[in-house]
């Protein structure tokens, strides 16, 4: 069945780096459209960037010029490296696939229809 899995969540500082992983198995990686999310207490679960087959992506205005998105279709694994932590960027963050190609790749979680269990992103001020 189709499983992903992040890794790479941790405590960090403000002005700080983490890269996130999600390790994908399942089902044919390379087709599907990928994005990554986050969702803070309290708050819904909103997109943090999208990336389809093909390399087009889209990022939310709050992370533009500090998080960027990839894969190794090679590794069956998604990549989130985020720059330049700040506070407002703590959540638990989550990948998630389906299988249609979207241009742009959307970043409402409604389109995703498979998602990891999340891994947590906490920044210190």
């Amino acid at each position: 069945q189709v499983q992903l899995v992040e890794s790479g969540g941790g405590s960090v500082q403000a002005g700080g780096s983490l890269r996130l992983s999600c390790v994908a198995s399942g089902f044919t990686y390379s087709t599907y459209s990928m994005g990554w999310f986050r969702q803070a207490p309290g708050k819904e679960r909103e997109g943090v960037a999208a990336l389809r087959s093909g390399g087009a992506t889209t990022y939310a205005d709050s992370v533009k010029g500090r998080f960027t998105i990839s894969r190794d279709n090679a590794e069956n694994t998604l990549y989130l490296q985020m720059n330049n932590l700040k506070p407002e960027d703590t959540a638990m963050y989550y990948c998630a696939g389906v299988n249609i190609t979207y241009y742009p790749p959307p970043l409402a979680p409604n389109f995703y229809n498979n998602w990891g269990r999340g891994t947590q992103v906490t920044v210190s001020s």
